[in-house]
């Protein structure tokens, strides 16, 4: 991979085909509000789903769940509230992390559901 974002989407592509096989709905990606983003909103069990995908080749500067630091969560809260405003969604929603170690041939994925507030 030769950039931040070419391994981003990866990642998420990853994260896609992961979510997909536990049944969820992929509606939007890469969801944008000025600079801010979500990179996944998906649904299930009629709950909106606002997803941040976190990849690393290896844990050297920590685990990728780590990096969803406070300012990124409420970078996320501020975009997801746009969505629910412009789409007029009145039903349940919740911030997920999907986090991604891809290391030689083995990827482990954690997903954290109801990840923050």
């Amino acid at each position: 991979m030769e950039n931040k974002r070419e391994k981003g989407n990866f990642g998420e592509d990853l994260a896609i085909v992961f979510l997909e096989n536990k049944n969820y709905q992929i509606i939007a990606r890469h969801f944008k509000l000025g600079k801010k983003e979500i990179d996944i909103i998906a649904l299930k069990d009629n709950c909106l789903i606002f997803i941040e995908v976190k990849f690393r080749k290896n844990i050297t500067f920590g685990f990728p769940e780590q990096a969803v630091n406070l300012k990124k969560q409420q970078n996320i809260k501020e975009v997801a509230e746009h969505y629910i405003f412009t789409n007029n969604w009145t039903e349940n929603i919740r911030f997920d992390i999907v986090a991604i170690i891809q290391q030689k041939n083995k990827t482990e994925y954690l997903h954290i559901e109801d990840a923050f507030y």
